[in-house]
């Protein structure tokens, strides 16, 4: 849910509602000429300083001076949501966040961080008129990052470094992740913003390392510095907050609604992966059910690697399967490698796939299955070409795949959070009920997924992995405990995608999304919605349910919790630490009440 694939600087939930759709028009034309899609890369647009004459808004009133502010258009991951003209400013300090904050308290404005925009929600609330809001961007100036070396070791960072930055700096200090999203232009800001996580939990017989956790980043947040409302001096200050302190349960997982501008993280040794990539394994054999699954299904990977990334295309016969391996020596048949994205054809559009895309975009959907089928040929084909099918090297290298300027694809994205030994079943009745419902689609001639189906299975946030005694658990982290389910260890995930306006897509993920609600219930699993993704889905679109956004959501991060430690307390301690709203939104409004 947020600007940010999340980002607290990306933006996780990060504003309001109200978008421009992508025009089938827009769709087509980037189709049409994708040999490589580096025109899709999000960079800033139409960026005028302001006073210029060019400006169309007028300008924030008594807005700070010495804090550069300027107008540009704001576009998210999918290019779903583009508006014009917004007022931005690029603070230098966290103490010019603070001016910010207390300026927009003066003035009855808004603000909202600003990262990478890898996410799928909206950001603004008017698209027509987006006035009473400024984005912070955190990405040109709050990029710090220092290594506390030691044991145990730990990184401190501001919120608008990437991740790529981020990695890199850890590699070099010998220090690096389990996991974390493979999107390395994301920043760190809207990763803990919104729980982001990669893929992963410790094969059978692997002895988890020190400052590691296979939960979500945010759960090795050590503390976190935010901009938060002193009553003491009816103002907003800087304010320091222990892993300790009750009120971190909802900072460190916290959809946008608070402005992080430091936090500082336990990590431990880098590990050298290997990853080889397979593409004859049947999606029958990964995907089969407990009762005839064997070692080449996804739990059984699972037990022997622990890593495991699963991509599936609708229509097709075998996935694009990615195991992780933690090998600390180069395996002879592997190719070493020393830098992340070592997919290239990841990011270009083979002319072939680009005209059938063209066509669907068109309107002529029927040709999905030749579509899908295409996309999986040119991965297969592109691992050979590019000798990338076995490689090694150090985490990130590994883990970071993504670029910008991959296809644009929207997503819904929902956990099951359960025991180990269920992956295997959890994971056969979902896809028996995917392919079902695609079928009865086909069926009347209807295709709304022509984007893979994406799997992966994580561990959860385990506090003790912070190494701080007494550490507490992230409220709103998909991938938090449920003590009344301590047999609960594990999250499946489903990433369900698609391209943007392919007619029935969000009737048919809200389908999807009811049945995951109704399927893994009571002693079998509980579920989350991924909050950088969309959710909540209708045919009116994305986060349009009602009683998901206003029951469900919430009820899932109440229900097995302590009394007071749950859903409320969270809203509780956003009111407390920002009762005006200066970080909120008409969207965040709507999530939170």
């Amino acid at each position: 849910m947020a600007r940010t694939d999340n980002d607290q600087c990306q933006d996780p939930g990060q504003d309001a509602p109200l978008s421009r759709p992508l025009t089938r028009r827009a769709l087509l034309g980037t189709a049409a000429g994708a040999v490589a899609l580096s025109a899709l890369q999000w960079t800033p647009l139409g960026r005028i300083p302001a006073a210029h004459a060019a400006s169309t808004l007028s300008a924030p009133p008594d807005f700070p001076a010495g804090i550069s502010l300027y107008q540009q258009t704001f576009q998210n991951w999918s290019e779903e949501v583009t508006v014009d003209g917004l007022w931005t400013c690029a603070p230098a300090t966290a103490a010019d966040v603070v001016t910010l904050a207390n300026w927009a308290h003066a003035q009855g404005w808004t603000l909202r961080p600003l990262g990478g925009a890898y996410s799928w929600s909206p950001v603004v609330t008017d698209a027509t008129t987006p006035t009473n809001v400024v984005l912070v961007d955190c990405a040109t100036s709050l990029t710090a990052v220092t290594v506390n070396a030691g044991s145990p070791a730990s990184v401190t960072a501001q919120p608008g470094v990437t991740m790529d930055s981020f990695l890199a700096t850890l590699k070099s200090a010998g220090y690096g992740l389990t996991a974390f999203p493979v999107m390395g232009y994301a920043t760190l800001g809207g990763v803990l913003a919104t729980g982001g996580r990669g893929t992963g939990v410790p094969a059978v017989g692997e002895t988890p390392p020190s400052g590691h956790t296979y939960g979500s980043l945010g759960n090795l947040v050590t503390s976190l510095t935010a901009v938060v409302w002193d009553a003491g001096s009816s103002g907003y200050v800087l304010r320091t907050f222990q892993r300790t302190d009750p009120e971190i349960q909802a900072l460190i997982t916290n959809v946008g609604r608070v402005f992080v501008t430091e936090v500082t993280l336990r990590v431990g040794a880098d590990q050298r992966l290997r990853c080889q990539s397979w593409f004859d394994v049947s999606a029958a054999d990964l995907y089969a059910p407990p009762a005839t699954a064997g070692s080449q299904s996804l739990a059984g990977y699972v037990a022997s690697s622990g890593r495991v990334v699963s991509i599936w295309f609708p229509f097709t016969t075998s996935p694009w399967l990615r195991v992780f391996t933690p090998t600390p020596k180069q395996p002879w048949t592997s190719r070493a490698v020393n830098s992340p994205y070592n997919y290239p054809f990841n990011d270009i559009v083979p002319q072939s796939v680009s005209n059938l895309l063209s066509e669907i975009v068109a309107g002529d959907t029927s040709i999905t299955p030749t579509f899908t089928a295409a996309q999986m040929d040119a991965i297969s084909a592109g691992l050979i070409a590019t000798d990338s099918w076995d490689l090694w090297g150090w985490s990130s290298d590994m883990l970071v795949y993504v670029r910008p300027t991959t296809l644009r694809i929207t997503s819904t994205c929902w956990n099951v959070v359960t025991s180990r030994a269920n992956v295997q079943q959890v994971v056969s009745e979902f896809f028996a009920q995917y392919q079902a419902q695609l079928a009865a689609y086909q069926a009347q001639g209807l295709y709304p997924m022509n984007g893979p189906l994406e799997i992966r299975v994580t561990g959860l946030d385990d506090a003790a992995d912070c190494e701080v005694p007494g550490a507490l658990g992230a409220q709103l982290s998909p991938l938090r405990t449920r003590p009344d389910h301590p047999e609960w260890d594990t999250a499946v995930w489903f990433d369900m995608t698609t391209v943007p306006i392919t007619p029935d897509a969000h009737t048919f993920t809200g389908e999807m999304e009811a049945w995951i609600r109704a399927t893994y219930t009571g002693d079998y699993g509980a579920v989350h919605a991924e909050w950088s993704k969309e959710w909540a889905n209708t045919p009116a679109g994305a986060w349009t349910d009602t009683a998901v956004i206003g029951t469900d959501i919430p009820a899932s991060y109440t229900e097995g919790q302590a009394a007071g430690d749950g859903w409320a307390a969270a809203m509780a301690t956003f009111a407390a630490l920002d009762p005006a709203g200066v970080f909120s939104s008409d969207f965040l409004n709507r999530v939170f009440g």
